[in-house]
């Protein structure tokens, strides 16, 4: 139906089924799911966007199978049953199976799945299918696909699952794994009854390591703690109580374990696993616990190759060395053989592991070069199906050297474009984002040619002039591909056209233009023939981003028209701006282009449209009809283009026709060659083809799903039989061919193709000429993929002559990261115009820097002369300025800036401010008492107050009621216990009173000194009392009470220490003026001490900026400037007004010295004129004058000495103030220390009672944590409860369901019985021998079919036992064989043919008979292994049950023994406590308490046996000295007497020389010692003489010698250099030699390293040396020790 508009148009006419053209697919590209498996024993599957594709692995024939729903999500494949299922992307998916080959449906299946299943898998036996759904149900599911049931289900929030596989042994186990986790789950199944059971795998820790099985849930009774109590589960901790208390468990506490990657099920239905940390995992079938495999290595610690060893490595730098070692391969696919497991991984290399106990062997079978992710084997088991990780298949035969069969190789990344290569419908070409580009055989699909880019591209278009394709890429390059050659295509030119990616290209029809479009919305024409080496013709520039590009070409006007769509963003609106090429823009290019390479809008004409509608996608056809696509509404806009544009047409162009469409998201039109078809596609993934004119529907296909976001491109072949159609997120690419169609309408678009081929014959030819003969383009890497795979012998045969090279999983992205050093087309545009200009006006540019510099010059001479003119003639400066509005738009600018700078400090000062005034209201306006300090004078202590807040209303009012609370519980104690003493001295009599001693506080037993320091803890309870929740509570607000008040009474006495200090400042600031007059009266220079408070001491100051802080210059605004300059001006006329004549300070001056009293000091410091005859001679003085001298004498005396006694009388004073000063402040020091001692004192009563504190929150914290274990402990017995009646429900229904099959077999065996009793009777009526030979042959029965087992069998499972087809086959031979033993000929002798029958008969029923009973049996069996486990899980919980109530009591009791077992503070002096050990805290674990009497006894018995040791020790060691006095006074005599000895044998031996006889015989020795002494002197003196002279002489040769030197310390110095620069030469010449000289290298350093060897040697021989010198040396001392001291030791051993 048509919307209404405003042009005219009829409605759409609907099509008949005869008249409606149908599409058809081809063929489908594209292999993105990593999906894939065999179907039968030669065809694998695998899915692809909305297509599952077979492949014969020989033939390479395929077929499709599409699912018409959408999109495939899960898929699954069975060999053995030959059947495939999948399920369709949509709310509330179908699960279909089909089977191979016939592909028709089996079964659809309707599960709970909301939004999509995850997993698919078929049991290897059986018709079973599990499925998992997504998010959010999460549930697996069993099915019975034959008869459309759903067998049972099981849901599993939040947990998702990688995949699941049946238990080729055992249909009834499953395993699913994911990320983290592994879990396998059983079927149980009674009767028609199907329930799922998991149990998780224990898997090991990312290390190896087993993870510990503890349960953190239950307590563990040999876990205790005496001393804080109870050890709890961390739940109870954490206070959880609900199933969360189950499995909590800390942070700290979690291990992670290994992430499982890929499983696989042996015969014994073990599992082998690989995880991403490289190990290789056996997991047990019944422990369920993961072991680590470890690799049993040969000699050479590598992996073993097989004979049939193969590679498809295309490097030939990889060698064996290179490989992974197997224990470090992550494991990615596992498929289970008889021969061993094979395996592969990220290495890419398939391996074959035989694993033997818990060690394995491998061998490499099979190598490549991506990492492989699947591994299957065919159902026969004899090919192998290699998957890898980029999209490679390969199938080989493991135990045959074989070829290797490449089956696809698929494109990394998503298809980008196809396009046909034209003329003829024979290749197709792609491109993928990667960079690869492959070229199709059209009619089936097939491979050609592949080659890859290594660049990120972005479109791709084909050329109709040769065999060319363009490929345009991110960086904005443009290749250009040679396709002459199909099988070898190759890139023979790459331009440059800007750094902008490149978003749309197009060849149009006449072949001449290449149309580019980048993403700056710049449109580049190009030549499109290779003759002209794809020139660059040009480019036009548009305003906004381009939303879509596309070329019409006129056939009978031989005009190229470029549309561009943009949406600019201030009109909201499509706007279409459309311009010609005409030929003459190749012809003569230079003509239309300007000089930076932008074609004239004369020569291309250009026009702007304004549309009416925002849109995505406009085509043009010949008649000037635009067609445009709406996605907002959504709808096909008809408009109809004027040919010419002007002011007086509509600014808007409204639409003629609006055309509903169905499709919805982004859309795009696209014309077919011939422009009668108009094709539409959106992001939902449907194909509308439209009648151009009409806009009726021709057909619609549904080749892509909206779940990958639809189709990204489509391409019509020129004669408009193809199609293709890239997907945008499915990586497909589906060709499309004519159904069926109007046999007008098809030949239209084949004569429109063949029109235009004819046109281009002329051309092409010689393109593809010289295209053929370019060279090759030199790419940085990579070259063409020759991946023939045309036929069946197109066969990989990889040998060493291949050598194709494979690009690394990176190297695309690596070489697109290069920063390009090729300059842009745009930017040599650029610099080639900008290099003209320059040579052009070069001459003119001169000229202009002369005129500036002379006019510069001018104006500086004007300037100049201006400051040396009178001032009254001089100009402003601003007049010399030659441009003021620049001057004034910098000045505006400038303003501007100091304006926001200034607004950002002030919203950073506000900032500050607020943050000031937040942290002083938290910090310094709440404190009830500020935090200060106060230090002493000369010492650096210092002591701190209690800073405290005031207490809130609320504090108030609970710390009064719990008051109030306990003085009404002392007032009912002291009337109890008066009570009581009232009733006790009745009955016993007047005793004694002892209560006052008993009711006295003793610290030991309070626990805390507060009461010494302003606490109050009459009102505390006894700390052996305190047992209930709320005594506890009200005993903590009792002790903060108790706190408070401490530092109150602190504060107190800190406070007057304060006042203290600030009168002592006081004090001594006054003694400092009197100090200070002193000083300057004495003329001394002694520094003044001048105590101060810190700031610590008067905190307030921090709060008060001052003056001298502020560093920065004071801004003053133009109000406060005036204001300023106002009062300067009053200060100047103030000072004026004081300078004047004034008379009375005048005559002060001159009468009294400027002073009214004259002081003592003043006085002092008068001096007495000299008379003024001093200044004569003395002689010439007369008498007068000599006593008016006398007089002048006596006064300057007595002023001396009055002078005199004043300075010591200051002296006095000074020292007498000093020492004032310093006895008053050493005083204060002295308070402040012992205020320092008391905040000592109040911090341990504080922390005492801090203490005490803690010890009952933590109780309470206790008390807490018990109540949440006992909670979750209820709630755990609760849900156990509610499982047990569960089961035992389940338990009673299975019994009662037991015995009635058990009744139900007893009678079919009674009636069985009655069969083969009845015989005899029922035949009765026989003769006896006849009644024998039926009875044998009715007792007789077919034998069993043999299974022939085959030895080489290479499937590792064999038979399935318990298989229901195999129950089936057999049910149905013994049928068969019934029915040859029912034949006539059987019988016996004589026996009639209706006897005969009627036996036959009889048999039968006795044969059914007993398949019924056997049937039932095996039923019946079954039914009882479930009751068993049921009744087996009913005993766990029971017992569970049992450990909950044990928990429980013992919860209980710990609960009782935790409130009466207190946590009790004492006080006792140091020598009270002995404890053992070297701990800060001791441990009082074991400590008891006892009676200091029983301490004192035991030490004063000690103390007496020490003194009686000690005594005998005295006595023994005064006897051992005088032992060693009498042996040291023997040695000393024996030393005399030796000594004497010697002194006698020197006198003998002492030899008499020529000095000793003059000695002997000279008489007066003394006086001939005295000459020969003189004599000695006076050669002395003269050798001393002799000695300077000789002296003099050398001084005079040495600084001839000195000046000789310097002239050799100049030639040196130039020697010095000159061998400087040899040695550099020789230096650089032995570098080269050492560095040439290799073999002397290698000797050099192995020399040196025998040397490190040897020393080394060298020094371990003297270590070990020096220890067995050290260990002898040791026991040496230990003896000497034993010798010297035995007695201490025999002590020591008592």
């Amino acid at each position: 139906m048509e919307i209404p508009s405003h042009g005219k148009g009829g409605g759409r006419r609907p099509l008949t089924p005869a008249q409606r053209a149908e599409l058809e697919v081809r063929w489908v590209q594209g292999f993105i799911n990593r999906k894939v498996g065999f179907v039968d024993k030669r065809t694998i599957c695998y899915p692809s966007g909305n297509y599952i594709v077979f492949i014969h692995i020989e033939t390479k024939e395929k077929s499709l199978l599409r699912c018409k729903n959408g999109n495939i999500g899960a898929f699954a494949v069975s060999g053995n049953q030959h059947i495939v299922a999948f399920s369709n992307r949509q709310l509330n998916p179908t699960i279909y199976i089909y089977n191979y080959p016939g592909l028709k449906k089996q079964a659809k299946l309707k599960g709970q799945a909301s939004l999509d299943y995850s997993a698919l898998a078929f049991s290897y036996t059986g018709p079973y299918l599990a499925s998992y759904s997504s998010l959010p149900e999460f549930s697996l599911s069993i099915w019975n696909w034959q008869k459309k049931v759903l067998l049972c289900s099981q849901s599993q929030p939040d947990v998702e699952v990688a995949a699941i596989s049946f238990n080729p042994m055992n249909w009834h186990q499953l395993c699913l794994y994911n990320e983290t986790s592994m879990t396998i789950w059983h079927i149980e199944r009674n009767n028609e009854e199907h329930i799922l059971k998991s149990k998780p795998v224990k898997l090991p820790a990312e290390d190896g390591s087993m993870l510990s099985e503890q349960n953190n849930f239950f307590t563990h009774p040999n876990v205790h703690d005496p001393y804080f109590g109870p050890v709890l589960p961390s739940s109870a901790i954490a206070g959880l109580v609900g199933d969360e208390a189950e499995t909590f468990r800390p942070k700290d506490d979690i291990q992670l374990s290994v992430h499982p990657t890929i499983h696989c099920w042996t015969p014994t239905s073990d599992l082998f696993m690989g995880c991403e940390e490289g190990y290789f995992l056996k997991i047990g079938a019944d422990s369920f616990k993961a072991n680590v495999l470890h690799q049993k290595l040969s000699s050479d610690a590598r992996a073993n190759r097989r004979t049939t060893f193969r590679s498809v490595s295309r490097s030939t730098a990889r060698t064996e060395d290179g490989r992974m070692e197997s224990q470090n391969v992550v494991l990615l696919s596992m498929a289970f053989h008889k021969d061993g497991l094979y395996a592969a991984g990220d290495d890419g290399i398939v391996r074959c592991y035989k694993v033997r106990g818990t060690s394995f062997l491998m061998e490499d079978c099979l190598e490549v070069e991506e990492p492989i992710t699947t591994l299957t084997f065919s159902p026969d088991y004899i090919y192998l199906l290699v998957e890898t990780a980029k999209g490679s298949l390969f199938v080989f035969n493991p135990n045959d050297y074989e070829d290797v069969i490449q089956l696809m190789n698929a494109s990394e990344g998503q298809f980008l474009g196809a396009g046909f290569l034209d003329p003829g419908n024979q290749y197709c070409v792609s491109v993928a984002e990667t960079g690869e580009v492959h070229v199709w055989l059209v009619d089936d699909g097939i491979c050609i040619s592949k080659l890859c880019l290594h660049t990120m591209v972005t479109t791709m278009c084909c050329s109709l002039s040769s065999y060319s394709v363009a490929v345009g890429s991110k960086k904005g390059h443009v290749y250009f591909l040679d396709l002459t050659t199909v099988e070898t295509p190759r890139v023979v030119h790459r331009v440059l056209l800007s750094e902008a990616p490149l978003r749309f290209m197009h060849y149009e029809q006449s072949g001449q233009f290449l149309i580019a479009s980048t993403a700056e919305a710049y449109i580049f024409i190009l030549d499109a023939m290779p003759t002209k080496l794809f020139q660059v013709l040009g480019y036009v520039a548009l305003a906004s981003e381009i939303v879509d590009l596309t070329v019409f070409y006129d056939v009978e006007k031989e005009l190229t028209e470029v549309i561009a769509l943009t949406c600019p963003p201030e009109i909201k609106r499509a706007r279409v701006e459309i311009f010609s090429l005409p030929s003459n823009i190749i012809s003569d290019n230079e003509e239309c282009i300007n000089e930076r390479g932008m074609l004239n809008d004369v020569v291309i004409q250009k026009r702007t449209y304004d549309l009416d509608y925002p849109l995505t996608s406009v085509v043009k056809r010949k008649d000037n009809t635009l067609y445009g696509y709406a996605s907002q509404s959504p709808f096909i806009c008809k408009y109809q283009l004027t040919s010419k544009i002007t002011w007086k047409d509509l600014p808007v162009t409204i639409s003629e026709r609006r055309i509903p469409s169905r499709q919805f998201g982004h859309a795009v039109l696209r014309l077919s060659p011939h422009g009668k078809w108009l094709a539409s596609f959106a992001e939902n993934g449907l194909l509308y083809i439209h009648d151009a004119t009409s806009l009726d529907v021709l057909t619609r296909e549904h080749c892509h799903s909206y779940h990958g976001r639809g189709i990204r491109s489509l391409a019509f072949s020129l004669d408009g039989q193809f199609i293709l159609a890239t997907g945008m997120q499915d990586g497909t690419l589906v060709c499309l061919k004519w159904k069926k169609i109007g046999e007008r309408k098809l030949k239209d678009a084949i004569d429109f193709g063949n029109y235009l081929l004819n046109n281009l014959n002329t051309h092409i030819s010689q393109e593809n000429s010289c295209l053929k003969h370019m060279l090759e383009w030199a790419m940085t890497s990579g070259s063409v993929f020759d991946s023939s795979i045309e036929s069946s012998s197109q066969v990989l045969h990889f040998k060493k002559s291949s050598s194709i090279e494979l690009v690394e999983e990176d190297e695309y992205f690596k070489l697109t990261q290069g920063k390009s050093v090729e300059i842009t087309w745009l930017d040599e545009k650029v610099q080639k115009a900008i290099k003209d200009e320059t040579v052009k006006f070069a001459d003119r540019r001169k000229e202009l820097k002369n005129r500036i510099k002379e006019l510069r010059k001018k104006i500086q001479n004007m300037m100049f002369d201006n400051e040396n003119a009178p001032k009254i003639e001089q100009l402003e400066q601003q007049e010399f300025n030659l441009d003021i509005e620049e001057q004034e738009r910098q000045q505006i600018e400038s303003e501007k800036e100091v304006a926001r700078v200034r607004k950002d400090i002030e919203m950073e000062n506000l900032a500050n401010s607020f943050l000031r005034e937040v942290i002083k209201h938290e910090c310094w306006d709440s404190m009830a008492v500020k935090g200060r300090s106060v230090k002493a004078f000369h010492t650096s202590c210092e002591v701190q107050n209690y800073s405290m807040k005031e207490r809130s209303p609320e504090e108030q009012l609970m710390l009064e009621r719990v008051q109030y609370t306990k003085k009404i519980e002392m007032v009912d104690a002291k009337l109890r216990r008066q009570i009581v003493e009232f009733q006790s001295s009745v009955t016993e009599g007047e005793k004694p009173e002892e209560g006052e001693k008993q009711e006295e506080d003793v610290h030991a037993l309070v626990g805390s000194l507060s009461s010494n320091y302003g606490g109050d803890t009459s009102i505390l309870y006894p700390q052996l009392e305190v047992h209930t929740r709320e005594e506890k509570i009200c005993q903590i607000i009792l002790l903060k009470d108790i706190i408070y008040q401490v530092k109150m009474a602190f504060n107190k006495e800190f406070d007057g220490v304060i006042r203290m200090k600030e009168q002592e400042i006081a004090r001594v600031n006054e003694r400092n003026v009197r100090i200070t007059e002193i000083l300057q009266q004495l003329d001394l220079q002694e520094k003044i001490w001048v105590p101060s408070f810190s700031d610590n001491e008067k905190p307030e100051c921090a709060l008060i900026v001052s003056e001298t802080e502020i560093k920065a210059k004071e801004y003053l605004t133009p109000v406060q400037k005036a204001k300023q300059k106002i009062m300067a001006k009053i200060e100047y006329k103030r000072r004026l007004a004081a300078q004047r004549e004034n008379a009375r300070e005048r005559a002060l001056m001159d009468m009294m010295g400027g002073v009214l009293e004259v002081k003592k000091e003043d006085i002092l410091k008068m001096e007495i004129p000299a008379p003024p005859f001093v200044l004569k001679p003395e002689e010439l003085w007369n008498e007068d004058e000599k006593k008016m001298y006398k007089e002048y004498e006596k006064k300057v005396k007595e002023l001396n000495e009055e002078r005199e006694k004043h300075r010591k009388i200051l002296e006095t004073e000074l020292r007498k103030l000093q020492g004032s000063v310093q006895e008053t402040t050493q005083t204060f020091d002295e308070i402040v220390n012992r205020l320092f001692e008391k905040k000592v004192h109040t911090e341990m009563v504080i922390n005492q009672e801090e203490l005490k504190i803690t010890n009952l929150l933590y109780s309470l914290l206790l008390d807490e944590e018990l109540s949440r274990r006992e909670a979750a402990l209820h709630h755990y017995l609760d849900k156990k409860r509610k499982e047990k009646a569960r089961i035992f429900e389940t338990v009673k229904t299975s019994r009662s369901e037991v015995d009635a099959a058990r009744e139900a077999y007893d009678i079919l065996t009674a009636e069985d019985k009655l069969l083969e009793r009845g015989f005899r009777k029922e035949f009765s009526d026989l003769p006896t021998h006849h009644i024998d030979q039926l009875f044998k042959l009715y007792k007789r029965r077919p034998r069993a079919p043999k299974t022939k087992v085959h030895v080489d069998a290479a499937n590792p499972y064999g038979d399935r036992p318990g298989s229901a087809k195999a129950h089936q086959d057999a049910l149905a031979h013994l049928m068969k064989s019934i029915d040859d033993m029912d034949e006539p000929e059987n019988r016996p002798e004589g026996l009639d043919l209706a006897s005969w029958e009627r036996f036959c008969a009889a048999r039968r029923t006795k044969i059914e008979s007993e398949q019924m009973v056997k049937q039932k049996a095996l039923t019946l069996a079954e039914m009882q292994t479930f009751l068993q486990k049921r009744v087996e899980d009913d005993e766990k919980i029971r017992k569970e049950i049992d450990q909950v109530f044990t928990e429980l009591n013992l919860l209980r009791e710990q609960k009782m023994r935790f409130q009466l077992d207190l946590m009790v503070q004492f006080l006792f002096k140091q020598g009270q406590v002995e404890l053992e050990g070297t701990n800060l805290i001791p441990d009082y674990t074991d400590a008891i308490l006892i009676n200091r009497s029983i301490v004192e006894e035991l030490n004063s018995t000690i103390r007496a046996q020490g003194e009686r040791k000690v005594a005998s020790m005295v006595e023994s060691k005064d006897f051992r000295k005088g032992i060693f006095q009498l042996e040291w006074e023997h040695k000393k005599m024996q030393m005399q007497v030796e000594d004497l000895n010697q002194r006698a044998r020197d006198i003998q031996k002492l030899n008499v020389t020529k000095d000793r006889q003059l000695f002997l015989t000279v008489l007066n020795y003394d006086s001939r010692i005295n000459h020969e002494v003189s004599v000695m002197e006076a050669t002395l003196n003269f050798l001393e003489k002799v000695h300077k002279k000789n002296l003099k002489q050398r001084e005079d040769v040495i600084k001839e010698l000195q000046k000789q030197i310097s002239l050799k310390n100049v030639a040196n110095q130039k020697l010095s250099k000159e061998l400087q620069e040899m040695l550099v030469v020789v230096s650089e010449r032995r570098h080269i030699h050492e560095a040439t000289d290799s073999e002397q290298l290698h000797q050099k350093i192995a020399k040196e390293h025998y040397e490190d060897i040897v020393q080394r040697q060298q020094l371990v021989d003297l270590a070990k040396a020096q220890a067995q010198e050290l260990s002898v040396l040791q026991a040496e001392v230990e003896r000497l020790r034993m010798r010297t001291f035995p007695a201490f030791f025999d002590v020591h051993e008592f």
